[in-house]
């Protein structure tokens, strides 16, 4: 029960930074681009999106919705080439497995953008527990608080699960980014919007759904980047008691839940997780 109150509190905390932090930011971008239709053109990302990525969140992925580019840059600007290269104020990073990008107490200075691997973003409670509360996959966004209008510390930690590839773009050159170009500042909004919305889904998950559910609709989440023809997929190394932080349960029940779904046929483990898509239908039972 007290790991389940901490998740809660945890989700409820992000959520409201997030919301603080797209609104902060919508203030930034209008202050640059008054015309209208630049600013409707944010709003509708909520509009048409909305029902299609709550509902994508329940087995899916957030990333299933992907919005409009709204306007071509007048200056050229490539957002693929930007992502992917370093650049004034950019810098490409290369971590192995258990190196952290930055940890909780660090200045957030910077915000971070995932090209390859897979990273987990955890809080660390006074009395020494770890609670791992986000996964940030390729093409996410993580270290979105550097955005904020007070910075400060950080509050979390990243730390790579996998070989990971990522871009760390300093505050300043962010906020440039995000004045200046229109197709950046479409992408990076609606990543906000849509992480506000799987964290009310999360909340929604947890004080609706049962243990085991809440467990099954997280293993396909983690399932979520495998090619559609694929029934089946390997998901990065994850320990049974990061599980249970992430679902508020405990690794006894977690270790009891993915027994009975190995002896089911749902899913295959040994040093790795392997999801076979028919635990969808634990997901999806009443």
């Amino acid at each position: 029960m007290h790991a389940a109150r901490g998740v809660l509190a945890a989700q409820n905390n992000i959520l409201n930074q997030k919301t603080r932090l797209y609104v902060f930011l919508l203030g930034q971008v209008s202050r640059f681009r008054r015309p209208a239709q630049d600013r409707s053109q944010v709003l509708t990302f909520s509009i048409i999106g909305n029902s299609r990525v709550f509902k994508a969140f329940s087995v899916g992925s957030l990333r299933e919705w992907k919005p409009p580019m709204a306007i071509e840059s007048v200056t050229g600007f490539d957002l693929d080439v930007f992502l992917r290269n370093a650049g004034p104020g950019r810098k490409i990073l290369q971590l192995r497995a258990t190196q952290a990008f930055f940890s909780q107490g660090d200045p957030a200075d910077c915000v971070f953008y995932l090209n390859k691997g897979r990273v987990k973003i955890s809080v660390i409670s006074a009395a020494g527990r770890e609670a791992t509360i986000r996964l940030v996959s390729p093409g996410d966004f993580f270290g979105e608080k550097a955005m904020a209008p007070e910075p400060g510390l950080r509050v979390t930690t990243a730390t790579a699960m996998t070989a990971c590839g990522a871009l760390r773009i300093a505050r300043p050159e962010f906020l440039r980014v995000m004045r200046e170009e229109q197709s950046f500042s479409n992408m990076f909004s609606s990543f906000l919007l849509a992480c506000s919305l799987k964290v009310q889904a999360d909340l929604v998950d947890q004080l609706f759904n049962r243990a085991e559910k809440r467990l099954a609709r997280l293993l396909l989440l983690l399932a979520e980047f495998s090619p559609p023809e694929e029934e089946e997929t390997l998901i990065p190394p994850i320990s049974q008691e990061a599980l249970a932080n992430m679902i508020g349960s405990t690794r006894p029940r977690v270790n009891g839940f993915m027994n009975r779904f190995r002896k089911l046929g749902f899913i295959e483990y040994d040093s790795r997780i392997r999801v076979h898509k028919s635990l969808l239908t634990v997901f999806l039972r009443d």
